[in-house]
């Protein structure tokens, strides 16, 4: 499976603070919907900036393609055509009069001719479901707009990975439908995701794989079957999904197959149940 970003032997500690990682060795494989879930404190915010360049790592060393990423100007300018990372508070991130002028800082500061620059633009609000808003000043848009606007910004730059630091939080059920569908056509398009969240039900039904950050270092695996595990997902200080738990109590009383996968979602539980016994 190919790494296109990976911690090797990785470590941090924040200034007169413990580490808060250490010995890390992880990666983002291509192609992969990548989860990171954990208690706060855990450290998933401290490995999403090592991964994304915004932290140089204390021992161990951050790759891209399999080759050392030095933290100077020209190392970490490749770096980030390749990765983008995108704050939990748009806000944060946000800061152009308008949603245009925001989404084409990016391409604009790598110096790209003028018409590249507005392809990317166009590509990006049009991947985000944003077209309508490009003129419209940052400051007047819902929460749910500044979250998309936010991520355009990233996407502008066409990244090969996008990470993702709790976008879902905040949003309504419609708004978190929304950005899941604009993910999914991001993933289709050939980018790699990867979301931090503390959803574990959202992580089951969004995800291929799962880091969790658990006391002990961070257990990687498919996401259907680390997040399957209780124990695990308590020592992480995250509830059991809602997903597993309907599939073990179905196949307890023979009502699923023990290979089949289990409903998802509640809407997938209730068209799946017509018909059953």
């Amino acid at each position: 499976m190919t790494r296109l970003v990976e911690l090797v032997g990785a470590g941090y500690a924040y200034e007169d603070g413990p580490a808060v990682l250490s010995g890390v060795d992880f990666g983002i494989a291509a192609g992969r919907a990548l989860v990171l879930l954990g208690r706060n404190g855990s450290g998933k915010t401290t490995l999403m900036r090592l991964l994304s360049g915004g932290l140089k790592p204390g021992p161990g060393e951050l790759r891209l393609d399999g080759a050392v990423v030095a933290h100077d100007r020209a190392g970490l300018t490749r770096l980030r055509t390749s990765v983008q990372l995108v704050v939990q508070d748009p806000d944060d991130q946000l800061f152009a009069a308008s949603v245009e002028q925001d989404v084409s800082f990016g391409p604009m500061n790598m110096g790209l001719p003028a018409g590249e620059v507005r392809a990317r633009v166009d590509s990006a609000l049009a991947a985000l479901d944003i077209t309508a808003l490009r003129d419209r000043p940052t400051h007047l848009l819902s929460y749910g707009q500044r979250k998309r606007a936010a991520i355009a910004g990233a996407v502008a730059m066409a990244p090969r990975v996008l990470i993702l630091d709790e976008p879902t939080a905040g949003l309504d059920p419609e708004g978190q439908e929304r950005l899941l569908d604009a993910l999914a056509g991001l993933r289709s398009a050939g980018t790699t995701v990867v979301m931090a969240t503390h959803d574990v039900d959202l992580a089951v039904r969004w995800a291929d794989d799962a880091a969790v950050l658990t006391p002990s270092g961070i257990r990687f695996g498919p996401a259907g079957t680390l997040l399957s595990d209780p124990e695990l997902l308590v020592s992480a200080g995250l509830r059991q999904a809602w997903s597993p738990a309907v599939a073990a109590f179905l196949r307890a009383r023979d009502l699923l197959a023990g290979d089949a996968p289990g409903p998802r979602t509640p809407e997938a539980l209730a068209a799946w149940a017509p018909g059953r016994p």
